[in-house]
């Protein structure tokens, strides 16, 4: 029998072609819109408009150098370093200003943050996602709902997530009422029949319970009644209301995902090593978080005491680390403004690594170049173990502060985890991949093959 294809007349192919002819013409904005950025600045300066260039960069620069020293210096270099860190950008702003430079750099800057948007729309038009696409599931019958009142300053009071929980036929029990933590409550609902487990509250607490549903197999819901809820916005799942979730009980999708390990915790979100989890650890941080990370970074980042971190992740090491991320799943790159601390993805089964290391004023400056600095750097990897040269390091798991035995080996279980979705989520997950330039001029350029195809 001859294979069956889908013509460019037949609504397969006309879907294709479309979206091949919306991928070409957002590659065509790009390359117009990345040109344009480059030719205003030529026309309003020449030559000159590369030395224009070059003094952003040193403003940057500077400004990074007056930000290291705010947060690793006290008293007169700590104020020198706010000092700078405003008065660079304003000098160099000034200076565009005053030269008539300062309109067309705004508009070069739009120009080529448009021709960033175009050139991932571009790819996501041809883009498959290699994500797994959750599939329906049958509406559980014991359904087990830990609530955290305090979560969120109140979210399970304020929308009445009890009531409508148990509107739906779920067992709803309260975070704090008899002394129990949520990881001895979940397995107490294991031990009472409980087909599926569910947390309104935050990622820590999520994390605990998420834990006890892998390891019994058991579909997990997460209501997104905690402050930031990470977890949640990258299931695409709707903080702002969080009662939409408890939809996923009578009509719900099941997908499987990933969770990260560090020693024997579970993290839905990333586990934190050096300088952050410090911070996170020190008892005043709950009731005044700014003023305690002030005092506290100058030791951490410059004292005797200071951190330093080693990390080992296949044939990949790198010492003297300050900060240590990993994360269930990589991050977007900071430099992604329109999605910033997202991830794509929830089941790639890679941890994402993200190394810091900052010593001195040159480093710092270095920062503005990112990755190419030397002091940032990014990988994925199954497993990454943590070596310091204490018995103990601190950790922040998913914002929970706990002190870890070193080596501490961190790993990704792939799809070791149920989660229950409500089948309309009003905010689907993030599917953009990053912008590849070759291929969107390849787009934009190539010529139509037939059937409107391109090559």
């Amino acid at each position: 029998m001859g294979r069956h294809s889908a013509a460019a007349g037949e609504p397969g192919g006309r879907s294709a072609a479309a979206g091949s002819e919306a991928g070409a013409g957002w590659a065509r904005l790009a390359l117009l819109a990345l040109l344009a950025s480059v030719l205003v600045a030529l026309v309003a300066a020449g030559l000159r408009s590369v030395l224009w260039v070059l003094a952003g960069l040193a403003g940057l620069a500077l400004a990074a150098v007056g930000v290291w020293w705010a947060l690793a210096h006290t008293g007169v270099v700590r104020v020198a370093g706010v000092a700078l860190s405003v008065i660079a950008p304003v000098t160099i702003l000034t200076l565009y200003a005053a030269s008539g430079m300062l309109g067309p750099a705004l508009c070069s800057v739009a120009l080529w943050m448009l021709a960033v948007v175009a050139a991932r729309n571009a790819m996501a038009q041809g883009h498959v996602s290699s994500r797994r696409e959750p599939a329906p599931a049958e509406a559980p019958h014991h359904p087990w709902i830990l609530m955290n009142p305090r979560s969120g300053g109140g979210k399970v009071e304020r929308f009445r997530l009890a009531d409508k929980a148990r509107a739906a036929g779920a067992r709803v029990v309260l975070l704090g009422a008899d002394g129990r933590d949520a990881a001895e409550l979940a397995r107490q609902a294991v031990a009472e029949g409980a087909d599926l487990l569910a947390v309104a509250g935050g990622d820590g607490t999520q994390a605990l319970v998420a834990e006890v549903a892998a390891r019994h197999d058991l579909p997990f819901l997460v209501i997104p009644a905690g402050t930031r809820n990470h977890f949640a916005l990258d299931l695409g799942l709707e903080r702002d209301d969080p009662a939409t979730s408890l939809d996923a009980l009578t009509d719900g999708l099941e997908l499987r995902v990933d969770l990260g390990f560090a020693a024997d915790r579970v993290f839905v979100n990333n586990a934190s090593f050096g300088t952050y989890a410090a911070v996170v650890g020190d008892p005043a941080y709950r009731g005044e978080k700014v003023h305690t990370t002030l005092q506290s970074l100058p030791g951490l980042l410059t004292g005797p005491d200071a951190p330093r971190l080693r990390m080992r992740a296949g044939a990949t090491h790198a010492d003297g680390l300050q900060t240590l991320l990993i994360s269930n799943n990589p991050y977007l790159r900071p430099a992604d403004l329109a999605h910033p601390g997202r991830r794509e993805r929830l089941d790639s089964g890679l941890l994402g690594v993200l190394c810091v290391r900052v010593d001195n004023t040159a480093q710092a400056a270095r920062m503005v170049r990112g990755s190419r600095s030397g002091n940032v750097l990014r990988l994925t990897a199954e497993n990454v173990v943590v070596e310091a040269d204490t018995d103990t390091v601190p950790a922040g798991i998913d914002g929970e502060h706990v002190l870890l035995r070193t080596p501490v080996v961190c790993r990704i279980a792939p799809g070791a985890l149920r989660v229950r979705l409500p089948r309309n989520r009003p905010r689907a997950p993030l599917n953009r991949p990053a912008a590849d330039w070759p291929r969107v001029a390849r787009l934009a350029l190539g010529p139509p093959a037939p059937g409107g195809q391109r090559l």
